[in-house]
């Protein structure tokens, strides 16, 4: 199957370059380029993208208000969207994951590490980049303004339906472990793992494990590392 990619950035320079990295892997194809948010939810739609690569800059509507009009749409449900940011260390990128991104990266990645990073959304196991790792959201969450101590009930309450191997599944996920690892840790099978972290995000409501990452932290399952 073909991955269909959208790219979403105010510079025509950046675009075409990511095209031609993305055109020259035969599993995937630029399906369409937007400049801005609105223009790129409405190419996403109409070009049927699979993962948009969004960057969060950009005049008018801009990539967060872009990516909380594709993670709401229901007819957009399987479209994922990979934050592209100047800065890993920029304080929207927590906001982007809250409202729906799979994940971060970069500008300054290698050329593999975004063809990972697109193939990785593509197949529902959503991840940050390598050098943005759950202790940087959580140092994100840490940090946010919004923040008063008090963690959000609700998520919290959301907890209560998961089962206590789901809840153990879910720290681990946060702690940014990969299936393998955590049936490694829990001394079970990765698809007993798998199967665990499907059913935690139903429950969850979490579009995919980056989800489940934010969940953890701003539920008060897993607490920000202090550096």
């Amino acid at each position: 199957m073909t991955i269909r990619v959208l790219l979403a950035d105010d510079q025509a320079l950046l675009r075409s370059a990511f095209r031609v990295l993305v055109d020259s892997e035969p599993d995937m194809e630029v399906v369409g380029e937007a400049s801005d948010g609105a223009e790129a939810v409405r190419m996403t739609r109409e070009q049927h993208a699979d993962v948009v690569l969004m960057d969060i800059r950009m005049p008018g509507t801009d990539g967060l208000a872009a990516t909380r009009m594709i993670s709401a749409d229901p007819e957009l449900a399987d479209v994922r969207v990979v934050i592209l940011t100047t800065f890993e260390v920029d304080d929207y990128v927590v906001q982007s994951l809250r409202a729906g991104a799979s994940g971060f990266l970069g500008k300054g990645s290698e050329p593999e590490e975004l063809l990972t990073a697109i193939r990785t959304a593509a197949g529902g196991q959503a991840l940050l980049s390598p050098a943005a790792t759950t202790g940087l959201i959580a140092r994100f969450l840490a940090q946010d303004p919004t923040d008063d101590g008090e963690r959000d009930p609700a998520r919290a309450e959301r907890l209560d339906s998961l089962t206590g191997r789901e809840r153990e599944v879910l720290v681990q996920v946060a702690g940014g472990h990969s299936n393998d690892e955590i049936a490694e840790r829990l001394e079970v099978s990765p698809l007993t793992v798998k199967t665990h972290v499907n059913r935690a995000m139903a429950k969850l409501g979490a579009r995919d494990r980056a989800q489940l990452v934010v969940t953890a932290y701003e539920s008060g399952l897993v607490r920000p590392r202090v550096e």
